[in-house]
């Protein structure tokens, strides 16, 4: 016959007295938890179960229609020797680099611009910037896919009206990155100038009253001044491009019609999961790429978590 020690006893007796009063709590506000419930059942079945099930397929083969086979982590050691996956990660860092850089520098430029008082019709000009953030992106991208054509686009036609020269945008791999990098430029410049205005509007004119008596010139102000109190701000578009470059894939997707181009220069890491998912057939090794991804923007955001707090501390 077993003893059951007093303590043990009292602990568990603690734990259902506790769980009783949060259960009698629930019941009494019920109707409070019925109206919220839409918005964690629609998660629970749209958020949290892909998900879920994600994990559980990345250890599976299967094509969408068939019987599931295990194959343990055969995905995971395909995605580590997959030379085109890892072609597809070069390709998203630089398009992200070659995106990233020019559009906070213009969205900076255009900020700094419309917060000054010699500019007129500013809330005009504030939703001219913020228009291509709010066009829908297949349309976006249908439109550059004209200008960008080779043979009857609009952007040779100028170039070569300037005397140098047509460029196969969509048949190079430099070019065809060039060409997403202006799509990425031209819809994001002017969201992240709107967050930079709402900044720049939070800083003091007192400051810069007070580098104007002291004799600083414009460009001081803007380097002693503007930048460093916008710092944060502009940590935390840069974290938020990473996170948002790391999954470019409307832009090449239509751009190159999911081919990703001749060179396979477009194909970035979710037009590759998605090429092998829904084109191949392998939604198996298209959940571990998911996966892998997932690990990448992971990386990429403690980097820029480290480089925020090193740069607050200094």
């Amino acid at each position: 016959m077993g003893i059951t020690h007093p303590d043990i006893h009292a602990s568990s007796t603690a734990r259902v007295s506790v769980w009783g009063q949060r259960w009698k709590q629930v019941k009494r506000h019920r109707t409070i938890y019925l109206f919220i419930s839409p918005f964690y059942i629609l998660f629970a079945v749209f958020g949290l179960f892909p998900i879920v099930f994600s994990v559980y397929l990345s250890f599976h083969s299967w094509d969408g229609l068939g019987v599931m086979e295990y194959i343990g982590l055969k995905n995971f050691e395909l995605v580590l020797t997959d030379g085109q996956f890892w072609q597809s990660v070069f390709n998203t860092l630089v398009i992200w680099v070659e995106s990233t850089i020019p559009m906070l520098f213009f969205a900076l430029v255009i900020a700094f611009l419309l917060n000054s008082a010699f500019v007129r019709l500013r809330s005009v000009w504030r939703f001219s910037f913020f228009l291509p953030n709010i066009t829908s992106i297949v349309a976006e991208a249908v439109l550059f896919g004209a200008f960008f054509q080779t043979k009857f686009g609009l952007l040779n036609y100028l170039l070569e009206k300037l005397g140098l020269g047509a460029v196969d945008w969509l048949n190079s791999n430099f070019w065809l990155q060039i060409a997403v990098a202006i799509m990425i430029i031209w819809r994001w410049t002017g969201y992240n100038s709107i967050i930079y205005l709402a900044g720049l509007q939070s800083i003091s004119e007192e400051l810069y009253d007070a580098a104007r008596i002291d004799g600083a010139s414009a460009t001081q102000t803007f380097l002693r001044i503007t930048i460093p109190l916008m710092r944060p701000i502009i940590l935390f578009t840069v974290i938020m491009s990473t996170i948002g470059g790391m999954q470019v894939f409307t832009e090449p997707q239509v751009l190159t019609n999911g081919s990703g181009g001749p060179g396979h220069g477009g194909v970035t890491m979710v037009l590759y999961l998605y090429n092998q998912a829904f084109s191949n057939h392998l939604f198996g090794y298209g959940s571990t790429i998911g996966w892998f991804l997932f690990v990448i923007i992971l990386i990429l955001s403690l980097l820029n978590s480290l480089l925020v707090n090193r740069i607050s501390k200094s």
